[in-house]
């Protein structure tokens, strides 16, 4: 790998993540590259900047954080196909990113450009807008008269569909279609697509199935829903899933990509959400990573073998 360019973003409320990525540039420059940094935010628009300042893509992204962090920049750069090497640093469970002694190790640099290492390519979901009598790629946002956004969204680990009221209980009705033919109607808090990766997430809580991220599918799982029959649905990745809110229009739904704030709907418009051509790519460093251990460690199950990897049964 080349390592002209590196762009190193770090999790903002995190001063190891901020000391780390300075000892990161240091080490960086020193192999000749030029590197820029930049502080994660849901609210900004890091990514825009880092383009225009460099006017060229990366030959690496470095993200120190937590998964968030990961997810954030997974979104912005998977459809430039640039690799991202994460590590956990300031993070939680950090299912995504790299030990923090990995990124302290000497040799951390020279195994990247002796292309010692590995890509894990991560399918992501594409969301598109399909507005009441407006079916324009562009279209008029609620919340400003003269600002536009584009009807494209994108998540690595899931998109879900709330009320976007402040009651005091939200709920919502949310037609589910697949694939052409009307599948369910669903009535709670509303709806949770997942990839394999965003499984052992939000989708998770709800009791839906964890995927290898091997396994290419698409999780529909409801949040808290008022049927007991509602039950978590595995499809096929290339489907195409269509959700409409129901009721009238002052029944607004809101779209969420990895949590962080998407877009508002009404009844009438729809959302369409498949797999996305894109993946993110990540820069696996193990030898020999394994999912299985990562549940066990992140999800702390089966404590005694965990603890003790030389128990037999």
């Amino acid at each position: 790998m080349h390592l002209d360019l590196v762009w190193v973003i770090f999790r903002a409320d995190s001063q190891t993540a901020e000391q780390q990525a300075f000892k990161c540039v240091t080490e960086l420059e020193s192999k000749g590259a030029k590197v820029l940094t930049a502080i994660s935010k849901f609210s900004n628009k890091i990514y825009s900047t880092l383009f225009q300042s460099s006017n060229q893509l990366p030959d690496l992204v470095v993200v120190l954080g937590g998964d968030g962090t990961v997810l954030s920049a997974a979104r912005h750069l998977a459809i430039h196909n640039v690799p991202i090497l994460s590590f956990n640093v300031g993070g939680n469970l950090g299912f995504l990113t790299h030990d923090q002694k990995i990124l302290n190790s000497r040799n951390l640099w020279e195994r990247l450009i002796e292309d010692r290492f590995a890509i894990d390519k991560r399918m992501m979901l594409q969301a598109s807008l399909d507005r009441l009598n407006q079916s324009n790629s562009l279209i008029k946002s609620s919340s400003s008269q003269n600002q536009k956004e584009v009807n494209q969204y994108w998540a690595l680990n899931d998109f879900y569909l709330r009320a976007d009221q402040d009651e005091v209980s939200p709920t919502c009705a949310l037609q589910l279609e697949i694939d052409g033919e009307a599948v369910d109607q669903y009535k709670g808090d509303g709806l949770i697509l997942s990839t394999p990766t965003g499984s052992t997430a939000y989708a998770m809580a709800t009791g839906g199935p964890i995927l290898h991220p091997g396994i290419e599918a698409i999780i529909v799982s409801a949040i808290c829903p008022m049927s007991l029959s509602s039950r978590p649905v595995v499809v096929p990745a290339a489907s195409q899933i269509v959700i409409q809110p129901l009721g009238d229009r002052t029944r607004k739904v809101k779209l969420w990509q990895d949590g962080a704030s998407g877009t508002s709907l009404e009844p009438g418009d729809r959302c369409i959400i498949q797999r996305s051509q894109h993946h993110a790519h990540m820069v696996v460093l193990e030898e020999s990573p394994s999912y299985y251990r990562t549940l066990t460690q992140k999800l702390r199950w089966a404590g005694s073998i965990t603890n003790n990897p030389k128990t037999n049964y």
